[in-house]
């Protein structure tokens, strides 16, 4: 996976977090503000995410960006 490790760690914790919190891939892409395509793209690591991105991605899990890398690094 090499250079891309992080961003299948993060679509992984994001994934995790969407279906905890009862979220479709369609409507988390819809309340995050991106289109439902570049969310799975995320979600399987293709995509890496801006830090404006990673911060709409939090506050539709009802997370700070802060709680949201935690999850991150607990994955690790």
């Amino acid at each position: 996976m090499g250079n891309n490790r992080l961003a299948v760690r993060f679509g992984s914790v994001v994934r995790r977090l969407r279906l905890k919190a009862g979220f479709s891939q369609e409507s988390f892409a819809a309340e995050v503000g991106i289109h439902r395509t570049y969310q799975g793209a995320i979600e399987r690591g293709e995509k890496t995410v801006t830090i404006e991105t990673a911060d709409k991605l939090a506050r539709a899990l009802r997370l700070t960006l802060v709680e949201l890398f935690s999850e991150l690094e607990k994955e690790e």
